[in-house]
């Protein structure tokens, strides 16, 4: 038997029209690429986004027809958000960040039959134009008074003048909700990059947990700065969560040092801010140099920090210096990206700060939707005591089930799995921690140890700013940790005095058997740390125990 309940289609373009009838006057906030900050509303959005989908009607563009982004986070790239999905064609957000080569192999690999770039990416655009095979057009987002007089860039259109002429009267097609509406590729860091094609469906299951308060706990009270970028993953689904509830976003365009972050958070009263661990290391330095007061000028409540594993010792200087409370969260572009959430539960309630932060250092627990499990070599599955690590599975209705085109083949298992690449473990309570990424784990005399956990003891060290373990090669041991560390500016540390600072603070046979200070660690595109770099920088060092 069947439920007697009304079907109707989960769909991006129903979020617009919700926020412009129920939240039409909240404020979108967006630093731009042509400098100056601007200001508008939900209501401001839902027209403008219909006065591209008319644009785009009258470009030819398809459904199911890739639109390409190469833009930061501001009220533009979100129009396409709503206005690109809305009339069932697909939103491509590409990643500035990648290599030229790779941005140029995504685009041709998507079929673009459009690309919209900020001034920002003009240079890339130029060179990368005549390779991209089949863009029609390219627009420039940006009005005609910042429009270049002189550009390489063939059939290029300015974004004002596309939508300016275009009527605001659209009506949105219906359609089956597991139609794609968004693409996004791997960053790729072996091999080509791979697509990840998202359904209206998956995106709004997606972005209703994101805002659950279990989840990020989104609301129409919040102000939200969106570090995160709209070009990876959605920017975590905000911009989706935002219009269903109605939160204030911040955006803060192609501007993310330090100085810039915190002035946006103070001006306009951030309460929630989301971003990678890289992020924040620039506003602490900000902080540090300044001798700024964040608790008194900030109103800031609740940082969410993803992408990479957040140092203990970044959870406690936003608890005691912000007066903020960091949310561990983890996921990836293959998950939407969201997969578990790190709050509190009522036992909880009393401990004390080194207690609690004990906690907020794992990755969280499964929100609704994500279905966890670890398994030994042999696809086992291991017991969720805590104790046990092992290949991290998830599965549910915004995970992948294929790649783009089906590269890499079949990626489930035989229980509609798909394998993370990290090893972890479960507690009783549901807590998920990763200790690394399989290919990561350092593997020595038989036994595993956990790279993460080492980096994120020493972050805890004040002269330095950023760390790094790998597995140097052992003779007896196959690997032993080396510990690669960024020292502060001004800061002096020595290989014994890191040592001695990690001595009763991790397992005694995890100590590194070596230190080595460099000027700076290889990031990803998204920020993550290149081990694969270091490895290879490093593959022919000679520990000094291995005599």
């Amino acid at each position: 038997m069947l439920g007697l309940m009304q079907d109707r289609p989960l769909l991006i373009s129903t979020v617009i029209e919700h926020a412009a009838k129920f939240h039409p006057a909240a404020e979108i906030v967006s630093r731009t690429a042509e400098g100056p900050i601007h200001r508008c509303t939900y209501a401001d959005i839902h027209r403008r986004s219909k006065q591209l989908a008319n644009a785009l009607t009258k470009l030819g563009v398809q459904p199911g027809e890739r639109v390409a982004s190469l833009a930061w986070n501001g009220y533009r790239h979100m129009e396409m958000y709503f206005g690109v999905s809305g009339t069932g064609a697909v939103l491509h957000t590409i990643n500035p960040r990648l290599f030229p080569e790779q941005i140029e192999y995504i685009a041709n690999h998507a079929e673009d039959q459009f690309l919209f770039f900020d001034l920002t990416f003009l240079p890339i655009v130029e060179k990368l134009a005549a390779a991209m095979t089949s863009v029609k057009g390219f627009v420039l987002m940006t009005d005609r008074t910042h429009l270049p007089a002189i550009t390489r860039v063939p059939n290029l259109i300015c974004y004002e003048d596309l939508i300016g002429d275009q009527s605001s009267d659209y009506d949105w097609p219906q359609f089956d909700e597991n139609t794609a509406s968004s693409l996004c590729y791997t960053s790729g860091t072996t091999g080509n990059p791979k697509g990840v094609l998202y359904s209206h469906r998956s995106s709004l299951l997606h972005s209703m947990m994101a805002s659950a308060v279990d989840g990020l706990g989104l609301g129409a009270n919040e102000t939200a700065l969106l570090i995160v970028p709209m070009f990876h993953v959605n920017a975590w689904g905000m911009p989706y969560a935002g219009a269903l509830c109605g939160a204030k976003l911040v955006m803060p365009g192609p501007a993310m040092d330090g100085k810039s972050v915190y002035e946006l958070m103070r001006d306009e009263k951030v309460t929630l801010a989301l971003g990678v661990p890289t992020v924040w290391l620039m506003l602490f330095q900000h902080v540090d140099a300044n001798k700024l007061k964040p608790k008194s000028e900030l109103a800031l409540k609740r940082v969410v920090i993803g992408g990479s594993s957040a140092p203990r010792a970044m959870s406690e200087r936003f608890e005691i210096d912000f007066g903020a409370f960091v949310i561990h969260a983890w996921g990836m572009t293959e998950m939407s990206p969201l997969g578990t959430v790190c709050n509190l539960l009522p036992k909880h309630r009393d401990y004390d700060l080194q207690q609690r932060l004990d906690i907020q250092a794992k990755q969280g627990r499964g929100i609704y939707g994500v279905e966890l499990r670890i398994t030994d070599d042999e696809g086992n599955a291991l017991p969720h005591d805590g104790k046990a690590f092992g290949h991290l599975m998830v599965r549910g209705p915004w995970i992948v089930s294929s790649y783009y085109r089906g590269e890499g083949g079949k990626i489930l298992d035989a229980d509609g799995y798909f394998d993370t690449g990290d090893v972890a473990t479960i507690d009783a309570d549901g807590y998920m921690q990763i200790t690394d990424r399989s290919k990561d784990v350092i593997k020595s005399g038989g036994e595993w140890i956990s790279s993460i956990d080492l980096e994120n003891a020493a972050m805890g060290h004040p002269a330095v700013a950023e760390a790094a373990v790998i597995g140097a090669a052992h003779s007896k041991w196959q690997e032993r940790p080396l510990l690669i560390i960024v020292k502060k500016p001004g800061q002096e540390l020595t290989r014994e005095g890191m040592l001695q600072y990690l001595d009763g603070k991790i397992v005694k046979w995890w100590t590194p058997d070596d230190v080595v200070f460099v000027a700076e660690l290889p990031h990803t595109a998204t920020g993550k740390l290149q081990k694969m770099k270091l490895r290879e920088q490093f593959k022919t060092y000679r520990l000094p125990t291995d005599v």
